[in-house]
């Protein structure tokens, strides 16, 4: 999205042939409506997506959700409630492991699939991404984490047969004994020792503070030593003071006059071709610089679209492509080095980018999701992205978003589902008055209403109206059309 744009220019191209599906594999199975983007505003794209639209470069797609072989939901994340699950601190653990030990795992990540922007998007020929390369970066950030930690002894409650029953068989009398001994300490449990431990270094660390002896009798309550960790603390854990690798992660503006932008460009291109080639099969051929798009367009005061390039010792290993738009972080496609695959990167990247989307929101309130793209329950590889909760499904017929786990049972019946439980319930934003939808025609701008008295031989109506139908009443009115 280059800076500076005022105003959103399409051309449509329908959805009526079938083609090869990315996920099913069905040569005619995959159907979507697409137009070519020439200029688009972030107010604009933020709006198609919350319509189920998807961009790969600049041509933007829609499925067809009825009739394709895979609906694709577009899920969201509600980026301030997020907590990492147990796959997830895994994960950054793993890295941790790499960055401080060296330590590469021997499998090839945890199954989770990179998106690739033309499966997602069932898109004909090679896909389209754009790269960025910087030199000094916009924002660094070192990662310096461990991972997640646990404690160094586990201790488990003794299993004793003879004072323990187990409640089966037939009760037995207790043999006579001298008893517990006098002098040593009752048995505890495990549990209870860790807390007794962590009850005792928080009263040296209340003592060793300045805080009076008398107010270490008030110690914090089980729920404040037990609250969970945020994203961050895992993110940022303390790595050794000389760590074997050191990650950055970089944020560059996509756009072909920052010197940032331009100074690494050969080298993420290269990355791109060797990850289209390793993980996709694609030929050289597909890989070369005509096939990399620049996104749409969008205001240079902090919004529009990124690539958040993860430096591994001094060199570029992947590379995250992100939207930044008024009300989320929309990922578009992560390309990596294959030899870092067992790293899982996928998931790994998600994680940095649901932790981006929490420090932007201090600087802007509204924007407090993070777009992961779309979901399609019929694939079980693409499920992974249920898992960053709490998370949204976008309702394919009334474009409202309802919670995942309220929709997780229709898809277990249907590949299709309306998600809107209130049967009474519409498109807020449906096409009411097709004239009043903005045109391009031979350089003025005009509603179709006077375009159409102009060409009164026109038969474009039907694909007009199909068009903003689509795209609603909304941004009808302000996305421009282009007529030839």
């Amino acid at each position: 999205m280059a800076a500076g744009s005022s105003c959103t220019i399409v051309e449509y191209f329908g959805g009526d042939d079938g083609y090869r599906c990315g996920y099913c594999k069905n040569e005619k199975g995959n159907f979507s409506h697409g137009m070519w983007s020439h200029a688009m505003t972030v107010q604009d794209y933020q709006d198609l997506i919350d319509r189920g639209w998807r961009r790969s470069g600049k041509y933007v797609y829609k499925p067809i959700m009825n009739k394709t072989c895979c609906p694709q939901y577009t899920i969201r994340c509600h980026a301030l409630n997020f907590q990492p699950s147990k796959t997830h601190k895994k994960i950054l653990k793993k890295m941790s492991k790499f960055l401080s030990k060296g330590e590469m795992p021997t499998e090839q990540g945890d199954g989770e699939p990179m998106d690739s922007l033309c499966e997602e998007g069932g898109l004909h020929g090679p896909v389209k991404v754009c790269h960025s390369e910087v030199a000094s970066p916009v924002v660094t950030a070192i990662l310096t984490e461990e991972g997640d930690t646990t404690p160094a002894e586990f201790e488990t409650a003794r299993k004793d047969p003879v004072s323990i029953p187990d409640g089966r068989g037939p009760e037995t009398t207790p043999k006579p004994g001298v008893g517990a001994d006098p002098d040593r300490p009752l048995c505890r449990k495990a549990k209870e020792l860790r807390k007794a431990r962590r009850l005792q270094k928080e009263q040296k660390r209340q003592v060793g503070g300045g805080v009076p002896a008398s107010a270490t009798s008030n110690l914090a309550t089980p729920v404040q030593l037990t609250q969970p960790k945020a994203l961050e603390e895992f993110i940022n854990e303390s790595l050794p003071d000389s760590p074997l690798h050191r990650l950055e992660v970089r944020l560059v503006p996509v756009n072909d006059d920052d010197p940032q932008f331009m100074a690494t460009y050969e080298q993420s291109a290269a990355l791109y071709a060797c990850y289209q080639m390793a993980v996709h099969g694609d030929t050289p051929s597909e890989c070369n610089e005509s096939e990399m798009e620049t996104p749409p367009d969008g205001p240079a005061a902090g919004y529009g679209s990124f690539h958040q390039q993860y430096w591994l010792d001094g060199r570029i290993v992947a590379v995250g492509v992100v939207d930044i738009l008024p009300t989320c972080v929309s990922s578009v496609y992560l390309y990596y080095h294959p030899d870092f695959a067992s790293l899982s990167l996928g998931s790994y990247s998600a994680l940095r980018e649901v932790a981006f989307t929490r420090q932007l929101q201090k600087q802007s309130p509204k924007l407090c999701f993070y777009y992961l793209g779309f979901y399609i329950h019929s694939c079980n590889k693409m499920r992974y992205k249920g898992q960053y909760q709490p998370s949204d499904l976008l309702c394919p017929e009334t474009y409202v978003f309802v919670p995942i786990e309220c929709c997780i049972p229709s898809l277990e019946q249907t590949h299709y589902a309306r998600f809107n439980q209130d049967p009474d319930a519409g498109d807020t934003h449906v096409l009411k008055d097709l004239g009043r939808a903005l045109v391009l025609y031979r350089r003025t701008v005009m509603p179709y209403a006077a375009y159409a008295r102009k060409r009164k031989c026109s038969n474009d109506e039907m694909e007009v109206a199909q068009y903003a139908g689509l795209v609603g009443q909304v941004c009808a009115e302000r996305i421009l059309l282009y007529r030839a």
